[in-house]
């Protein structure tokens, strides 16, 4: 058996499969020989060590194409990080840019990194599809990390909550469209759809459900407890639910790549610095 850094005892095929091992030990070799056509004399031990220490430093994926970046957990947060290291500035300098900005400066770390994830951020920032909207770094910052971290949960949440918004009778029950999720009953609502949102205590029943029962990234089900628990008795919108997550703290600290809100502008490292 083999422990991970949680604590957690693990066979070894569960501990590779956890961390995606394999896909880093694939990428290593992929870039060796690619390397290596320019430097025959390669000290491949050297390299190996390299490589997997930047993987551990989380500035593997500088200059990486999206698949690369978008296929573990690790690579998306060290993504997050790079990001924010890198343009701490623009903040810094109290600038606000729209959200093709955003994408450009995003596109100079991953140049294929998809605009249309830099669009679902700026939604969750402004509740709006408005391209010119202005977005300050420290808002985009913490809302890119819940979109790119959380993009599957987001997608899941997003069809409970069609679920939830569709339901027309009190009493019939709203079968969440996911494989892994049980019938969810609402609660009492008028006939019509609310254009208001949904019951805070519905979702977070549903949306609970699939955190304990579904692999994917998503904040723990007490993190989700304790934020929405006070929230209970109103409604909210999908894309306030999703501002919710991107201003709490817990979330923060639960996914470990940024600082708190308030000390973001304190960090003293640059992008520099990571080479």
């Amino acid at each position: 058996m083999t422990e991970s850094s949680d604590g957690i005892a693990s066979s070894p095929e569960s501990y590779l499969e956890r961390f995606q091992v394999l896909l880093y030990l694939e990428d290593s070799i992929s870039q060796l020989l690619e390397y290596k056509d320019d430097n025959p004399k390669v000290n491949v031990i050297k390299f190996m060590n390299e490589y997997f220490q930047s993987v551990k430093n989380g500035t593997h994926v500088m200059f990486r194409e999206f698949e690369f970046i978008n296929a573990t957990l690790h690579n998306r947060k060290s993504f997050i990080k790079l990001f924010w290291k890198c343009f701490q500035q623009v903040g810094k300098k109290g600038d606000l840019l729209t959200i093709q900005e955003y994408h450009s400066l995003i596109c100079l770390l991953c140049s294929d990194f998809p605009f249309e994830l830099v669009q679902k951020t700026a939604r969750i920032v402004m509740l709006d599809d408005a391209l010119e909207y202005l977005i300050s770094f420290t808002d985009f910052l913490y809302a890119f990390q819940i979109q790119f971290c959380y993009q599957e949960f987001i997608e899941k949440c997003r069809e409970i909550y069609s679920v939830l918004c569709s339901q027309r009778s009190p009493r019939d029950p709203v079968v969440v469209p996911t494989s892994d999720l049980a019938n969810v009953q609402s609660t009492p609502a008028n006939n019509a759809p609310p254009a208001d949102g949904v019951e805070t205590a519905s979702l977070l029943r549903a949306v609970g459900h699939l955190c304990k029962t579904s692999k994917i990234s998503s904040p723990a089900p007490d993190v989700l407890q304790d934020i929405l628990t006070p929230m209970a008795t109103v409604r909210v919108s999908f894309y306030e639910f999703l501002m919710i997550l991107a201003k709490s703290e817990t979330v923060n600290n639960s996914l470990g790549i940024l600082p708190s809100r308030l000390k973001v502008f304190e960090n003293n490292d640059t992008c520099n610095s990571l080479n």
